[in-house]
């Protein structure tokens, strides 16, 4: 099976502006996603999809390949994953290169446990109805014991299509999960059907304590210390 890794890194941050490039411990953000997917042996090819020739540039010095700029049209703060991701398999199969597997790993995931691109493929492999594989973690916070406002001021629980949900006991909790950043692999067939996801969506289950996703500069001082303390 022929495995490329997609690695989006736009220019655009308003979170952490120039996010993708910033420092962490010495190292840009970008490039731990880069060195985690060259490290596979598994994988045939890392590619970075950007609008930035700074980050084309960056990411060529860390080892990615970037054969082509993502339109500024798919590089908003409003667009989304499946755009980029479709834009890069019609960019290779218009040139007749094809892909079985899609890997798309975030820059903003960088320290991800060690062996999730072989995990993720393995369970796609062995699942042949699975249309995509993501990353995720046991939540901490139960929806069952969450509760929104009324209008008069008072408040009901926010699951309403169980009795009391509030009160059911710890052990009988359903189990649930959160979805991290780290890593989602998707069958070409996925992309072609119009979604990065599917309807058969199987999961990859990591400790609440490996994930680590940045989106503010809180978190990224979190994940200097988390790299200082491994």
């Amino acid at each position: 099976m022929k495995i490329v890794t997609i690695i989006p890194a736009r220019s655009g941050s308003k979170s952490i502006p120039k996010k993708n490039v910033q420092l962490l411990d010495g190292k840009p953000l970008l490039a731990y996603s880069i060195e985690y997917s060259l490290k596979s042996k598994i994988v045939g090819s890392t590619i970075v999809s950007t609008d930035s020739e700074e980050i084309a540039n960056l990411a060529a010095s860390f080892g990615a390949d970037v054969p082509f700029l993502r339109p500024s049209l798919l590089s908003g703060d409003t667009s989304v994953d499946y755009e980029f991701m479709r834009h890069a398999l019609d960019y290779f199969e218009t040139r007749g290169e094809n892909f079985d597997i899609y890997i798309l790993l975030r820059p903003t995931s960088p320290l991800r446990p060690s062996g999730l691109i072989e995990e993720a493929v393995e369970i796609l492999k062995n699942n042949i109805y699975a249309t995509s594989v993501r990353c995720v973690a046991n939540i901490k916070e139960h929806p069952y014991r969450a509760w929104k406002e009324k209008e008069d001021g008072s408040i009901i629980g926010f699951v309403n299509n169980q009795v009391e949900p509030y009160n059911i006991p710890r052990q009988k909790l359903p189990s649930l999960f959160f979805q991290t950043g780290d890593i989602e692999v998707i069958r070409r067939d996925t992309l072609i059907s119009g979604s990065v996801s599917g309807d058969c969506v199987f999961p990859l289950v990591i400790k609440h304590d490996d994930m680590i996703d940045i989106d503010s500069q809180s978190d990224f001082d979190a994940a200097e210390k988390s790299n200082a303390d491994r």
